[in-house]
């Protein structure tokens, strides 16, 4: 019965919480059992935090039984990336510099599925301080990919990817600053939000009013993730991007209900990327039939593309610098070097450079505009490749079908970036596997601020396919 459940979605298990049909208690040792089981395999959790879920599942249950009003997500377990501020239950940033840190309190993403119902079980995976997209540290070593032991789960994200995508839990909370919830969530097949700015507030980033870094939702399902969105969204003072953003419905425009008839869809295989896997392409290429079968109207993207990356690394590389560098100049540094390598580019760049990317940042918003002046979404490849080997070095080119593409951030995930300065939504979710049979992504992205337009299309793609029925062989 514990596997069972373990392999039903979020949505699924609320109303059998509310029905009686399951204990939040047996739920939540169903979960933990996974999670000692396969943790020794996939390494994707840094902390489990087993006596603290079990009490909350005995209060979750009490509460069912008293026929109290339950909350959206009551005695539903979740785990949060170890970034993510969680009150009493070790957060460490992936850091050999914060590996005994204890938060007071919670990130108000966290908090908020606390008081949805939602049960912590664990804290998972990230490359110290999300600063790469292969989840790796000195703190805790490789997390693996649900789908092979020889790939990396990708990152930033990738131990909350992988936790979800192998059923240890339903749902989890990750972080996206370039991609981070969407490179993992590709690579393992699962299903990535990362929401337009100020919609769930973040109150933890250092600069809120220049911010490009998003607390997200990691589901298996997109209406798991209309479930979290719903839960999580809503104005917080802590955030001034969220001051004043109304929440819709979510939980109703994920339900896959009629087509896509009179929806104009732009797409691009490229994006300006050079090369792109022959699986990937032929997947993309499926799912755009999809979508116009559900009535779309598909127009290739012809617009010259700026070059992205060097707007993003300016930004992110000097923001780092400022977070960081009293790190890296302690005696006692034991940062991981990538990192380290990282910030010191960052000297390079005045602040004169930064105020410039700012400005691209602004042009680059402008011309995202100016598409969805005429169109309702752009769909591209999340990944140009299925998921990179375990030993990928992040400053080593990728190869591609054989072929060296040159290096990892640039090419593998150009698709991703843009949509962190621009702050538009965007979703990732399976659209097929390669003939290895590792997951491949497809990004659906929308309107500023219209998460339910995104939803409603990545739920009418959902379910006109059948990759939910497959499951990684562990």
């Amino acid at each position: 019965m514990s596997a069972d459940l373990c392999r039903l979605p979020a949505s699924t298990l609320r109303g059998m919480i509310a029905a009686k049909q399951v204990s939040p208690v047996e739920l939540t040792e169903a979960v933990l059992a996974r999670a000692a089981k396969l943790q020794p395999v996939l390494n994707c959790f840094i902390t489990i935090a087993a006596d603290q879920a079990r009490a909350a599942a005995r209060q979750a249950e009490a509460h069912v039984m008293q026929g109290r009003p339950l909350g959206l997500l009551h005695g539903i377990p979740f785990a949060a990336k170890d970034l993510v501020n969680t009150a009493g239950v070790r957060t460490t940033f992936g850091s050999l510099h914060h590996d005994d840190n204890v938060p007071k309190d919670d990130a108000v993403a966290a908090a908020r599925l606390k008081q949805a119902g939602a049960i912590l079980f664990g804290k998972t995976t990230t490359p110290e301080f999300g600063h790469k997209a292969l989840t790796d540290a000195p703190l805790f070593g490789r997390t693996r990919n649900a789908w092979s032991a020889q790939r990396t789960s990708a990152g930033s994200s990738g131990g909350a990817a992988v936790a979800v995508a192998t059923g240890i839990g339903p749902i989890g909370i990750a972080t996206d600053g370039g991609g981070s919830t969407r490179i993992p969530a590709a690579a393992n097949g699962v299903v990535g939000l990362k929401q337009s700015n100020g919609v769930i507030p973040h109150s933890q980033v250092a600069d809120a009013f220049g911010n490009y870094t998003y607390v997200t939702p990691m589901t298996r399902t997109v209406m798991d993730t209309a479930l979290m969105l719903q839960a999580m969204a809503g104005p917080h003072p802590s955030d001034p991007w969220s001051i004043g953003v109304a929440v819709p419905d979510y939980v109703a425009a994920a339900r896959p209900d009629g087509d896509l008839a009179g929806k104009r869809i732009l797409y691009s295989l490229t994006f300006g990327n050079t090369l792109v896997a022959k699986d990937v392409a032929a997947a993309f290429e499926r799912a755009l039939g999809r979508l116009r079968e559900l009535g779309a109207e598909l127009i290739e993207l012809d617009s010259e593309l700026p070059d992205m990356e060097p707007i993003w690394k300016v930004i992110n590389h000097t923001t780092w610098r400022a977070r960081f560098d009293h790190l890296v100049r302690r005696e006692d540094n034991r940062l991981s070097p990538s990192l380290v390598r990282q910030v010191a580019m960052a000297a390079e760049w005045s602040g004169v450079d930064y105020q410039q990317a700012m400005f691209r940042r602004t042009d680059l918003f402008r011309i995202v505009q100016g598409w969805f002046e005429t169109a309702d979404y752009l769909v591209t490849p999340t990944l140009s490749r299925t998921a990179l080997p375990i030993d990928q070095d992040l400053f080593e080119p990728i190869l591609i079908d054989g072929v060296e593409a040159g290096e990892l951030r640039r090419n593998w995930f150009p698709y991703t970036m843009p949509f962190n300065i621009t702050g538009h939504p965007a979703l990732t979710l399976c659209c097929g596997h390669d003939r290895e049979g590792l997951p491949i992504g497809l990004q659906i992205v929308g309107h500023f601020r219209n998460e339910a337009a995104v939803l409603r299309a990545a739920a009418l793609y959902e379910v006109s396919e059948n990759w939910l029925d497959r499951w990684p062989d562990l």
